[in-house]
């Protein structure tokens, strides 16, 4: 199956990758270079082995033509005394044994681009293909893993695996199997033209050279992997400051921010330096121990020119065979390091490839069938960790095409149900249910696509606002998309800008107000049309005005579907059919809003103090407009001192870290 057509359900096989493992990461990755169902890539492949082949004959040629070439100029060319005697003529011919070797490195150069032109495609497949599998693979992750890993992170993963990919396909295919063909010729030539002495020679050259590449690069390795991390650690605190830059300006901290990240480039500067000395070290050794072995095999062939045995054409094609010699062993010390350096570059992609979704269907999951709606926690518990319960077993339920409220302090669960209701993370105890059917028995693709969600924090994607707006649901038409937020009240602002739905909203969304984002986050579920609804303080970012016209857009949405609306702001939920307030994760009170009231209880306390809040911040604000008005005497200053004094602290309740 195509990576780009494989559906949800077919999760990457786990790919396990121990640290060097070479041969495993090959035997990982050869399905991706012969893929099973790409006949038109195999083809490419053994189209790109027999042209290797023939490219490596024409390459074997090129010393014997320039002998040749050599013995005709110096009149000692020696075809066989039986030969007929046009060869002895073509032989004896010094410019046509010339132009031979001209066209001879011609054909070996040009099949040689051919043989990579033709396997380009293949090793672009495979790695857009694994690249592919990585990315869908980090998304079926748990959110825990997300929550616990920086994206920053995550993305240098993905590039430099994705590179590493790229380099061992390649590698291995261009470079070391070409290699390992051409030595072998290498060595059968210079057994049948010359002698065993020669073969000896660049016997024990090759397996010092190979020797010598092998412990230095296996030392050079973990100065790669000291730069690797260093440079993981700065891109990551580089775009946590610049995601942030409202943060850093606000507190002054662009200095503090550049020598954060300073401290972490000085670290990755001290290991590159560490890792281009230790090339020097390596080239300097492969390069003393090859013009060794050259050098002794030259000699010898000398000696062989004095005692009549080799002509001046055996000692050129000698120097031109160990030079051409050189190419493959160069090749081969630059392979290993290459691919050992990739193998470090994939390994935590691997990891992460062979890492098990938290969260996973059951294999006999069936979609969610939604007939009603209802929504029903039975002894719900939970707990991110087994030594904090967050949960301490809920039972409530959401009647279909009602609206449920829950509210709470800060830290009594409240976020932690929307997650569990989405499946974030699965229940230490009792079951979610909708329309009795087990949250956990059905896909979880059908769950989310059956809920509708506008959170509190909106987060867009750095698009325009049709896109992001689309994004709940990419079939609608453009008029769906404007209707969708005509409805949250976002439609007229849209509008007056320049490019109007085509706008770009930025990174994350920054370059709306909050208000404007959440509106584009009430479209996008208004978009979707879920049969339930999740709102979590739908409206905290809103103005009172503004407000109350998405709380009668939302309410309209909201009619004939079923709703559960975690509140903060008590003023937006007083029409729910039920309240449930939280406090330390179980149920402390349950009614209606005016039923709750008159229990003078939790709910009561909290409603209260709201209300006190707004009433002061109102007086504070007819104060300030009465100051600000012309022709109008100011109010006394102790006035103003007692207004701003009854203000009591901020009383939305921000999530706590736990839930």
């Amino acid at each position: 199956m195509d990576a780009t057509t494989s559906p949800r359900t077919n999760r990457p096989q786990p790919i396990s990758a121990e640290r060097g493992t070479l041969l495993r990461t090959l035997v990982a990755l050869w399905p991706y270079i012969w893929p099973s169902d790409r006949a038109d890539l195999k083809m490419r492949v053994a189209l790109a082995t027999v042209l290797l082949l023939f490219a490596k004959l024409a390459t074997i040629a090129v010393p014997f033509t320039y002998k040749w070439a050599i013995d005709a100029l110096s009149g000692t060319a020696t075809p066989h005394p039986d030969a007929p005697s046009w060869i002895v003529w073509v032989f004896a011919a010094p410019i046509l044994m010339t132009i031979t070797y001209g066209g001879v490195r011609v054909v070996m150069a040009l099949v040689t681009q051919v043989r990579d032109g033709l396997f380009a495609k293949v090793a672009m497949h495979a790695v857009r293909r694994l690249a592919y599998r990585t990315f869908e693979h980090m998304h079926l992750l748990s959110l825990r893993f997300h929550l616990e890993r920086k994206t920053g992170g995550l993305t240098r993963v993905l590039e430099r695996g994705r590179n590493g990919i790229e380099t061992i396909v390649r590698m291995v295919i261009l470079q070391l199997v070409p290699t390992v063909v051409e030595l072998a010729l290498i060595i059968g030539v210079l057994l049948w033209v010359f002698d065993w002495r020669y073969v000896l020679i660049i016997g024990v050259t090759v397996v010092l050279y190979m020797t010598y590449t092998y412990y230095a690069t296996e030392w050079r390795i973990n100065i790669r992997r000291q730069m690797n991390d260093s440079d993981t650690d700065a891109n990551t605190k580089a775009i946590d400051s610049l995601l942030n830059y409202e943060t850093v300006k606000y507190f002054v901290a662009e200095e503090r921010e550049a020598q954060r990240y300073d401290r972490t480039m000085a670290r990755y500067e001290e290991a590159s330096v560490k890792a281009y000395t230790s090339l020097a070290v390596l080239n300097a050794g492969q390069a003393v121990l090859f013009t060794a072995g050259l050098t002794a095999a030259m000699v010898l062939c000398v000696m062989g020119i004095r005692a009549g045995t080799n002509t001046v054409g055996d000692f050129v094609m000698i120097n031109a065979m160990m030079i051409q010699l050189y190419q493959p062993l160069n090749f081969m010390g630059m392979v290993y390091r290459e691919i050992k350096q990739a193998v470090i570059d994939i390994e935590i992609m691997f990891s992460i490839l062979a890492r098990e979704p938290e969260i996973e269907d059951a294999p006999d999951a069936k979609p969610l069938a939604v007939t009603r709606g209802a929504i029903r926690f039975e002894d719900v518990r939970f707990a991110y960790d087994p030594e904090r319960q967050i949960l301490k077993g809920l039972t409530f339920e959401v009647p279909a095409g009602r609206t449920v409220a829950i509210v709470g302090p800060s830290g009594a669960g409240k976020s932690t149900i929307s997650r569990l209701l989405f499946r974030f993370y699965d229940l230490t105890g009792g079951r979610i249910t909708i329309d009795g059917q087990d949250i956990r028995d059905v896909t979880q693709h059908s769950l989310r696509a059956a809920i509708g969600m506008v959170p509190q924090d909106t987060v867009l994607f750095n698009d325009t606002i049709r896109y992001n707006i689309r994004y709940g649901r990419w079939d609608a038409s453009d008029a769906e998309v404007e209707e969708a937020a005509g409805l949250a009240q976002i439609d007229a602002f849209i509008r007056m800008a320049p490019k109007g739905y085509g706008t770009e909203v930025g990174e994350r969304g920054l370059k709306l107000s909050g208000g404007e984002k959440q509106r584009v986050a009430i479209a996008r579920t208004i978009l979707k049309g879920p049969p339930i609804l999740l709102l979590d303080e739908a409206t905290s970012a809103l103005d009172s005005h503004t407000e109350r016209d998405i709380q009668d857009a939302l309410d309209k949405v909201a009619r004939g579907r079923t709703t559960l609306v975690i509140a903060h702001r008590l003023s937006t939920i007083v029409s729910a059919d039920e309240i449930i307030v939280l406090d330390q994760g179980v149920i402390a009170e349950r009614g209606t809003h005016h039923q709750l009231l008159l229990k003078s209880g939790l709910y009561a306390s909290m409603w209260n103090r709201q209300r006190e809040a707004e009433e002061a911040r109102e007086k504070l604000a007819l104060a300030a407009d009465e100051l600000a008005a012309p022709n109008r005497k100011p109010p006394p200053v102790d006035d103003l001192i007692i207004a701003a004094d009854s203000v009591p602290p901020a009383t939305q309740d921000v999530p706590a870290a736990a839930e």
